[in-house]
């Protein structure tokens, strides 16, 4: 047929647009406008084939080939279909793993059912070489773009080069329409003039109670272990002590240090270790203490009141925060906590619950503080390994969260006249 198919390793377009703008082919160092750059993509392979456009695949790898953001957003783009291989990690780098057969056996397959009379390959790697051969057997013409090289030299594979029926190159100035790199700085970007939300959690201390506890269990744990060691051997050895902490430590306290108090600040008076208090609860980890089991849930009167996001939320709010979350939510950590504010707040039935939660900084109650990492997680934030959110996303995220927060409550707080 009369018309003309694009089919786009990301990899290698985005790795060579990284490469010729921020000097390195680390995707993480641009900012792509996809919307921007689908209708490039669209109007240039028309405009070269002189074909309509059928469709553009887009080939990418994913973590377990679970859609990211990005993936998400392009797919619900007109005639777009995106394609995902594996993406796994060795030697510290990241790898594409059956993008390049996923290519290969489309282009043979458009070529065979004679879907189109062109084809636009985006790629450098060779090993489409014998999908390009074939296509063109089919009498398919087939053309390939490469991205303009940071060095001026080739970035694509010579025989892909050589076999082509018609070459072009995507230049700065057509790149730049829709990527542009990232300017060096915090990996948070928060706004300008910022609270200062990821300091204040970072910074938050371990009581003192808890370090003198820590130091008196793991004395009295040894002296328990060279008695037992002694003894007749019957006795049940003791658990084994919790490392003591350095001293001058700073760091958020563990589930461990957290148990290891009776109460906040118990341990000031008196330094002999005491157990767990029974009715003790932990919480999460944007909390920074235990509370007494109370209401609902376990929780304290002061925070079982606040609603959840989901509580607030009907059917239709909840399908057009979906579209909203494909189509224009970028993934990115303080974003994601931002929007999560957002909606939490638009959608408080009074003003009181706002008031409460801002007494509460830098804590997060439980049950908002899970929602918020679960919603998270839908944007790919979770670690490859353990299926963990890594650490210092999870500090932006809650900064996202309170700074959307701080707007709210200076809007609400401002004179009318403002």
């Amino acid at each position: 047929m009369d018309r003309c198919v694009v089919l786009v390793d990301a990899g290698y377009l985005l790795g060579a647009a990284a490469s010729l703008l921020a000097g390195e082919p680390a995707r993480s160092r641009i900012t792509v406008d996809h919307a921007a750059l689908i209708q490039g993509l669209r109007e240039r392979a028309e405009a070269d084939t002189e074909q309509p456009l059928l469709r553009i695949y887009w080939f990418d790898g994913a973590p377990d080939r679970v859609p990211q953001p990005e993936h998400r957003r392009l797919r619900v783009m007109p005639r777009v279909t995106v394609r995902l291989g594996a993406l796994t990690r060795s030697d510290g780098r990241w790898a594409q793993k059956g993008v390049d057969a996923a290519m290969h056996a489309e282009l043979t397959e458009l070529a065979r059912n004679r879907a189109c009379s062109d084809v636009v390959l985006v790629t450098g790697d060779g090993d489409l070489l014998p999908g390009l051969m074939s296509a063109k057997e089919h009498g398919v013409a087939v053309h390939l773009w490469a991205v303009q090289a940071a060095d001026g030299d080739y970035n694509q594979s010579e025989d892909l080069v050589a076999e082509a029926d018609e070459r072009r190159v995507l230049d700065r100035a057509w790149i730049t329409k829709a990527v542009r790199a990232k300017e060096t700085g915090g990996v948070c970007a928060p706004p300008p003039v910022p609270r200062p939300e990821i300091a204040a959690i970072l910074s938050a201390p371990l009581p003192e109670a808890a370090l003198a506890a820590s130091a008196e269990r793991a004395s009295e744990a040894q002296a328990a272990a060279a008695r037992n060691g002694t003894g007749t051997g019957t006795a049940e050895p003791e658990a084994a002590p919790h490392p003591q902490p350095a001293p001058g430590h700073k760091g958020v306290p563990t589930p461990k240090d957290l148990a290891s108090l009776r109460a906040p600040g118990a341990q000031a008076a008196q330094h002999t270790p005491q157990p767990p208090a029974p009715n003790a609860t932990l919480r999460w980890s944007s909390d920074k203490g235990w509370v007494e089991r109370g209401g609902p849930l376990g929780e304290p009167a002061e925070t079982a009141s606040l609603p959840t996001l989901a509580q607030l939320t009907s059917a239709e709010q909840r399908w057009a925060d979906r579209e909203e979350d494909i189509t224009t939510v970028g993934g990115d950590p303080f974003e994601v906590g931002q929007v999560f504010a957002r909606r939490w707040m638009e959608r408080l039935p009074e003003t009181v619950h706002l008031q409460k939660l801002s007494t509460m900084y830098p804590r997060i109650p439980h049950r908002i503080d899970g929602e918020l990492l679960r919603y998270a997680a839908r944007f790919g934030l979770l670690a490859h390994k353990d299926d963990q959110i890594d650490e210092h996303d999870r500090y932006a995220i809650r900064a996202g969260f309170w700074r959307e927060i701080d707007v709210r409550a200076a809007a609400e707080h401002a004179p009318a006249g403002e």
